[in-house]
């Protein structure tokens, strides 16, 4: 509704967060369609509610200190959340507009009854704030699934394959807000001249490079004007996505001339980067399931200029194929951040037998001599090694011609899986 702050948004997009529905970040993106918010109360309404779900076990510890454990009202609770962020993770708010806005917004909901107790919660808190801070520290080592607001049985699997330390680090890289990264689209500019523009746009900018992707490639976007606005995005100079989505491509190899199937393309970060190896100069056909998605990777390719994309169910056979298989994200929680309290234990066996039907397709459609790269963004060895390894079980033609995981500990980029299989002639 027009007049709506940044914080009514905020809650009404955490209310409508389930097990079962769109990705917060759709939530978010749907609501904020059609509000005229200035760059920085549209900046607060998405740190607002990606950091209440970020560290909702954190809050919920906190809530639970001053409710004896007790039961909320889910809306009430998302409040206190919201109330709590404000808080103890947001700096620059003063502590009487989040206690007020909280309690305003308690009213307007329907809480009017029990703003008292909510003004109560959050005052309590205000007054124990350093020894709060104390508690929220100790907790990484003694409950780190409050402390790092995570699933206890995920840490407990990543410490068992890492140990402490590491799992800590990754924990941590989790809760961090995610930098922005853009790939220059070598289709319709070179290096120099994308950065001289960026600088003409106001744009703050440093090269990134990694032994995957070489020199002048990625950039990490700093400081930037909504970047839809930028004259350099709408003519396809560049296209954001992290470095690690690079890995798959690079191993992969495409040249041009080739023909390639790209599995699950939308919504076509890797496929228009395929296009830019081989030049525009040979075939790839991206399929995807999601209509939606589909036509999301067709305004892209439009704009990067991606001309030797097509968009086709119809099978056939090919010199190269990736698969882009759908996983937990569980090498990604810093960008989906919902993505932590959605993925149950389960659901790692259920992914794999997708992951594995997947693969098996899609190598029907590889030409004798070609190369299938599998990937994933998971850490889970279930997605990524397991299936590789019964695949090669099930298929003794293939051979591997080489995996590697990125680990956000190691590489400080986004977690990834990548393996080429290989069917000789």
């Amino acid at each position: 509704m027009a007049g709506e702050k940044p914080r009514e948004i905020a809650i009404r997009v955490l209310r409508q967060r389930g097990p079962s529905g769109d990705y917060v970040e759709k939530l978010l993106e749907r609501e904020l369609i059609g509000h005229p918010f200035s760059p920085a109360d549209r900046a607060l309404c998405q740190e607002l509610v990606y950091g209440v779900v970020r560290w909702q076990g954190a809050l919920d510890w906190l809530i639970g200190r001053k409710t004896g454990g007790r039961a909320q009202n889910p809306s009430l609770r998302a409040l206190l959340q919201l109330g709590l962020y404000q808080l103890f993770w947001l700096q620059r708010i003063p502590d009487h507009a989040a206690v007020h806005e909280t309690v305003e917004l308690a009213k307007r909901l329907g809480f009017g009854s029990q703003a008292g107790f909510v003004n109560a919660v959050l005052r309590a808190y205000i007054r124990e704030r350093a020894p709060t801070k104390k508690m929220l520290e100790s907790l990484k080592s003694t409950d780190p699934a409050a402390g790092y607001s995570h699933p206890g049985w995920l840490i407990e699997r990543w410490q068992a394959r890492w140990g402490a330390a590491r799992t800590a680090q990754l924990l941590a890289w989790n809760n961090q807000p995610p930098p922005t990264y853009a790939r220059l689209n070598t289709l319709n500019a070179d290096a120099a001249r994308l950065t001289t523009r960026w600088q003409e746009e106001g744009l703050e900018f440093e090269e990134r490079a990694y032994d995957w992707t070489g020199p002048r490639l990625v950039f990490e976007l700093r400081r930037h004007p909504p970047l839809a606005s930028l004259g350099s995005f709408q003519d396809g100079w560049f296209y954001v996505q992290d470095p690690s989505t690079l890995l798959a491509a690079q191993q992969l190899n495409p040249q041009p001339g080739q023909s390639v199937l790209d599995l699950c393309a939308a919504p076509g970060g890797k496929t228009t980067y395929l296009a830019q190896l081989m030049g525009n100069r040979g075939r790839i056909a991206a399929r995807d399931n999601q209509p939606e998605r589909l036509q999301r990777l067709e305004e892209n390719c439009r704009r990067l200029g991606a001309t030797c994309v097509e968009t086709t169910a119809a099978p056939g056979t090919f010199d190269l194929i990736l698969v882009d298989a759908p996983c937990s994200n569980t090498g990604v929680l810093r960008r989906r951040v919902d993505a932590r309290w959605r993925i149950q234990p389960q659901e790692l066996t259920r992914l794999s037998r997708g992951q594995s039907t997947l693969l098996a397709k899609a190598a029907l459609e590889l030409k004798p001599g070609g190369t299938m790269v599998y990937s994933t963004c998971s850490l889970e060895t279930e997605e990524n090694e397991q299936v590789v390894r019964q695949f090669l079980e099930e298929h003794p033609a293939f051979e591997l011609e080489g995996e590697r995981q990125l680990l956000p500990f190691a590489e400080g980029v986004d977690g990834a899986y990548v393996a080429a299989l290989r069917l000789p002639t």
